[in-house]
């Protein structure tokens, strides 16, 4: 028998928390960073290299699979699992942030948002019924409501509604999500924008419909960094301690450590990914754009002392001649670099929530962010 979802809080120190989440495809250590698979695929790497680089849990689309190549064919072939073969766990997004930034012509009303599709214009509804439909006939471990996400800045008679609609589709997706096999759970999403108040009813709200996670989205969608943070600093202790805590598309490492500090367990974001097809690495020294030409005749590797060998064993100067003559080789090691930083800052946050040193360890992050390598002799 598959395990049953649970979260158990293992440790704290201040408000950082170090748990562990377990699905019915194994457990997964937090503070957690989900690599973005969108397409039933992370961009350029196999499955046995996320995890090689230490990923418990990935994420893909309801959106982007229910267009193509279609939940029902997927499930027709064993589900998400088999048939991208990732035995691990995987959390799909409802695919609500997709239908604002992608789709056309959208239409949102009570019942559900009709829009055409970005692939040919056919005319597709998505309900919260469907949503938890398709993402059932995924087989993921942790599903999500559907909601509506709104881009900041936005007026607050706007927040306001697309909060009121995104709780009235908790409940329909809690509804839903009865019929769903034993073991896997269902986040719910705290909208509201920028707004404290709208924000902490969201929250309450949420919390008497009762979900198995907890997720803060509408962030990441053109607010500052620091409105960014004083909304998760307020969202996150009004949800269940007991409960994971989701920051949605998020983010930087520096936002990563940022949102741990405030409480905050998991996080996607297509940064480590995305940058690195496009020549930039991710490091403890802060990033380096490999574009740059002062790459071209350096024969170091990003960290001679990283446990990724692709930032230890390759040299700048082949790096940079990948990225500049296009090579698909460049996208994919510069991807992996950026994926194993995430996973070791992780790894280091949940060791130092363990151990009490959790302040140390930012301020050394951070410093070392800071001061960025020190030149060769």
């Amino acid at each position: 028998m598959p395990d049953l979802f649970a979260f158990r809080l293992l440790a704290s120190d201040g408000t950082a928390r170090r748990g562990e989440m377990t699905t019915p495809h194994g457990s997964v250590a937090t503070p957690a960073f989900l690599p973005v698979g969108t397409q039933a695929t992370v961009k350029g790497l196999t499955p046995d290299a996320v995890r090689a680089i230490g990923a418990d849990i990935v994420l893909a689309n309801t959106y982007h699979l229910m267009l193509r190549p279609g939940a029902e064919r997927i499930a027709a072939l064993g589900g998400l699992h088999t048939f991208m073969r990732w035995p691990r766990a995987i959390l799909t997004d409802s695919g609500g942030y997709q239908v604002m930034s992608l789709a056309q012509l959208r239409k949102v009303e009570d019942k559900a948002v009709t829009f055409r599709s970005h692939l040919d214009g056919a005319t597709v509804e998505l309900s919260p019924e469907r949503a938890v439909e398709v993402q059932n006939l995924l087989g993921s471990d942790i599903a999500m409501q559907l909601d509506e996400c709104v881009r900041l800045p936005a007026v607050n008679a706007e927040l306001r509604r697309a909060m009121q609609l995104s709780l009235a589709w908790a409940e329909r997706s809690k509804r839903a999500f009865e019929g769903v096999p034993a073991g896997r759970a269902l986040f719910g999403i705290v909208q509201g924008g920028d707004d404290p108040a709208l924000r902490a009813e969201s929250a309450r709200v949420l919390t008497d419909i009762g979900f198995d996670g907890y997720a803060v989205g509408g962030l990441a969608v053109g607010e500052p960094q620091e409105v960014m943070l004083r909304i998760v600093a307020d969202v996150a202790p009004a949800l269940p301690a007991d409960r994971p805590r989701y920051l949605m598309g998020v983010g930087t490492p520096e936002d990563l450590l940022e949102a741990v500090a405030r409480g905050i367990d998991m996080f996607d974001c297509v940064l480590p990914t995305r940058n690195g097809r496009h020549g930039l690495a991710f490091t403890r020294f802060g990033p380096i754009n490999l574009k740059n030409a002062r790459h071209a005749e350096e024969p170091r590797p990003i960290d001679a002392a990283a446990a990724c060998a692709a930032a230890r064993d390759f040299s700048r100067a082949y790096l940079h001649h990948l990225v500049r003559a296009n090579e698909m080789l460049g996208a994919i090691l510069l991807t992996t670099i950026n994926l194993a930083y995430y996973q070791e800052l992780m790894a280091g946050m949940r060791a130092a929530i363990a151990a009490g040193t959790f302040a140390d360890f930012c301020a050394a992050a951070r410093e070392s962010w800071a001061r960025g390598e020190v030149s060769p002799a």
